[in-house]
């Protein structure tokens, strides 16, 4: 499983995102149903690894926070055998620079992957995964009329993956 730091959305961008998981899940994409929906959180990857030793989660503590602004602009298609559609984060300087701090510390732990360092990182959240080709232009047309909107990173968590829990990280939370 993995471990991994995101950041949170304020509750009307929350809002927002769950309505297009629930339009996703009315095309008929396989990977949104009902339950995904009211268990998962949306959220921006940050930082990921296989296992985030207990001096690292330390480090995470210590980051200091403050809610910013970000804009959540297009519609985006990753990969082309298994498409994943998400709604990309316009990348500000303050995003980029939290991203930079957060995988610096989580840099050192085993299976950071590639895509996550800081010159390779697309800034995202994700909407469908595994969407079937034959679905892709449903799923692009049932979100992609949306228009991009404002939102605040409200703050950062720790999930774990393998126990299936979350918390809060960084102090000013």
């Amino acid at each position: 499983m993995v471990q991994s730091v995101e950041l949170l959305v304020d509750d009307a961008a929350e809002a927002e995102i769950r309505r297009q998981w629930t339009l996703l899940a009315e095309a008929g994409l396989p990977s949104v149903t009902p339950k995904a929906i009211e268990t998962h959180r949306p959220h921006i990857t940050i930082a990921v690894a296989r296992q985030i030793w207990p001096r690292i989660d330390h480090a995470l503590d210590e980051l200091i926070f403050r809610p910013f602004p970000v804009r959540l602009g297009g519609v985006l298609v990753f990969g082309a055998r298994h498409p994943i559609l998400v709604r990309l984060v316009v990348p500000s300087e303050q995003l980029l620079t939290l991203q930079r701090r957060v995988y610096d510390i989580v840099s050192p732990c085993p299976g950071a992957p590639a895509n996550l360092r800081p010159d390779a990182w697309t800034p995202h959240i994700t909407l469908a995964r595994r969407v079937p080709v034959r679905l892709l232009g449903d799923a692009v047309h049932a979100v992609a009329a949306d228009r991009d909107f404002p939102t605040t990173i409200t703050g950062i968590r720790r999930w774990d993956g393998d126990q299936r829990r979350e918390w809060p990280v960084g102090r000013g939370r």
